[in-house]
């Protein structure tokens, strides 16, 4: 008789940390000790806390512990499976009292949270379509089919109040109803699972922990509105995720729940996997529609829209992931039910991945309205090492910067873009007073100029002309002039581009201006960066008190620019040589490497003669 169930987390975060190590020393303790036929190990999705993996919880009783190896393994099966109590080393801390937290109910991160979408994710064996169908997996198709005409669907995904999680925003259930309305035939359904913004991985969590949600959701989306074929777009990237959505294709077919006269029914729908090459313009709905047909991923111009004309000629839907598995869960429950959640404008929750320079980085679900500061503090625990928080960047790297001065800003779509963010696909990148805000645009600049199709002049020859001024503002080359090149260039840009990458790509430049333009003008004005962190305005230095003369830093200097004080045990930077690299300040165990924006005085004699090092052609001395 099982009397426990081990969930041990089996998302991609934990899997890179080890946690197939940890399942099979559970597997050979548990053995070993005679407990294999009362304790059952099951492998999970992702549970959320990406950065405490490997992550295990039990079951009934709800004890969670984070960073588990296979050494803690049999000293964890003797306290908790034998002796009856938690195992106080693998425990979480309460982020104020520091007292250990026993149950995951009890964990501030987990607490917090309203998980619609996420509901099943670290709770079943994603591999196996039976626990899904244990926690009333298909019970929606089954009401679908049986019970309600197709506009009966369409109407209770349009009572919901059901928006695209895709990052527009449009709701749902209108977009069902074009497709419904749309004359022609065949009808096909999309999937966007693409998730090519750095730091987001909302849609790749779900996929491998609730596979079957998707499908559900796509099979009600097809019924609803006359589709017959779905296809689901995925990233090659996701190794795992693809695995795990093949076999839960593969099972419901077996199922009877996709193929022919579903429910016995004439009702019939069928769905497959392509997988993508990981561009990130094919997340556009019209150069995903391209790719999927096996032409060069670029967008069209539009209209018409999908609903009218889209893959090969014929009417389209595309929501993402997070939309088709809302779908079910709405059903079952009610759009009553789930309109409770969220804001007037924005019903449900939103399923956010924490990320950056924050405690708890990993996925979040919470209701529309939740504030930033609930978020990155309530739930994300706050700035680690006892830094203050600079800003977030909300919806990717088209995503805007967003200042502390509006972390009482409740997250919906509408009050994002009024802040000049968007909402996106939902990653949250968490910036401390270490981050330069001109780097920032830069690197995110960086990004969207290299993912651009080069279709159209404007994102093409637009966005590299902004990231070229960016890049001479953080070299300190910059002039005060540029700063209104960046405005008028933004400006052009997010009118003139054909899709959604050039559209919002100016984002983080013109946020980054309007919050921080102090940041811009102390690089050009006073050719120094405030953060430390543009290596073009840094100036590294060694403290002589400090220096004890271990060479760690010359024998780490890339360039031979460290070189010996002739007679003393002390190092000397040549300044005119170095590159910045800052490995001297990595390597350094005696606080003895200077680093600053602004110039830092020598603590040395200003020309010490220094010894020769062999290999170095130029010598430089006194």
């Amino acid at each position: 008789m099982i009397r426990s169930n081990v969930l041990v987390c089996g998302g991609a975060g934990c899997l890179s940390s080890g946690c197939h190590a940890v399942q099979d020393a559970l597997k050979q303790e548990l053995t070993k000790r005679g407990l294999d036929k009362e304790i059952n190990i099951v492998v999970t999705g992702c549970m959320g806390p990406c950065d405490l993996g490997p992550v295990i919880l039990v079951h009934p009783d709800g004890t969670f512990y984070q960073r588990v190896t296979a050494l803690d393994v049999p000293a964890l099966v003797e306290e908790h499976f034998i002796k009856g109590r938690a195992y106080a080393k693998l425990l979480p801390k309460d982020e104020v009292s520091a007292n250990l937290i026993t149950t995951q109910r009890d964990f501030g991160f987990f607490a917090k949270q309203e998980k619609i979408v996420l509901a099943n994710c670290g709770l079943i064996d994603a591999e196996n379509i039976e626990e899904y169908i244990a926690r009333d997996g298909y019970a929606a198709l089954g009401t679908v089919l049986t019970t309600k005409k197709p506009a009966d669907v369409i109407a209770e995904i349009k009572l919901s109040g059901l928006r695209g999680r895709g990052g527009a925003g449009f709701p749902t259930g209108v977009k069902w109803e074009l497709l419904a309305k749309a004359p022609a035939t065949p009808k096909f359904l999309i999937c966007n699972a693409d998730e090519g913004d750095p730091g987001a991985f909302m849609n790749r969590a779900v996929l491998e922990g609730d596979p079957h949600a998707v499908l559900e959701g796509m099979i009600i989306g097809g019924y609803a509105t006359g589709a017959s074929r779905g296809f689901i777009y995925i990233r090659a990237e996701y190794p795992l995720a693809i695995k795990r959505l093949q076999i839960a294709i593969d099972q419901a077919y077996q199922h009877g729940l996709l193929g022919k006269n579903l429910f016995e029914t004439d009702f019939s729908f069928d769905i497959e996997m392509r997988i993508g090459a990981g561009a990130f313009v094919c997340g556009e709905e019209t150069a995903l529609m391209r790719s999927i047909e096996g032409r060069r991923g670029q967008p069209s111009p539009r209209p018409p829209f999908p609903a009218q004309r889209g893959l090969w000629g014929k009417p389209t839907n595309i929501n993402n992931v997070e939309t088709w598995a809302t779908v079910p869960a709405i059903i079952r429950k009610g759009a009553n039910w789930y309109n409770q959640f969220g804001t007037e404008k924005t019903k449900g929750t939103k399923v956010f991945a924490l990320a950056g320079k924050i405690r708890n980085t990993g996925l979040v679900e919470v209701p529309y309205g939740t504030t930033l500061r609930q978020i990155i503090f309530g739930i994300g625990g706050g700035i680690p090492g006892g830094k203050k928080f600079k800003a977030v960047q909300t919806g990717g790297p088209s995503g805007g910067v967003i200042p502390a001065e509006h972390l009482d800003t409740p997250v919906e779509y509408e009050s994002l873009q009024k802040l000049g963010s968007i909402m996106g696909s939902g990653g949250m990148v968490v910036m401390d007073e270490d981050s330069c805000m001109v780097d920032v645009a830069r690197f995110f600049l960086e990004f969207c100029c290299d993912e651009s199709c080069g279709k159209c002049p404007p994102c093409r020859v637009g966005t590299k002309q902004i990231l070229n001024i960016l890049e001479r503002i953080c070299a300190g080359e910059g002039q005060m002039e540029d700063l209104d090149k960046l405005e008028q260039l933004a400006a052009v840009v997010k009118d003139a581009s054909l899709c959604g990458l050039g559209q919002t790509a100016p984002n983080p430049v013109q946020t980054t201006l309007r919050y921080f333009r102090a940041e811009y003008e102390a690089h050009i004005k006073e050719k120094r960066c405030p953060a430390k962190v543009c290596r073009g305005l840094l100036t590294y230095t060694i403290h002589y008190d400090n220096c004890v003369g271990c060479s760690i830093c010359a024998r780490n200097c890339p360039t031979n620019t460290i070189l010996k004080v002739k007679g003393q045990k002390k190092y000397y930077i040549i300044e005119d040589d170095c590159i910045q690299c800052g490995a001297c300040l990595d390597v350094c165990k005696f606080n003895a490497i200077l680093k600053a924006s602004d110039g830092v005085a020598h603590v040395v004699p200003p020309k010490p003669e220094l010894e020769p090092v062999p290999g170095r052609k130029v010598m430089v001395t006194a």
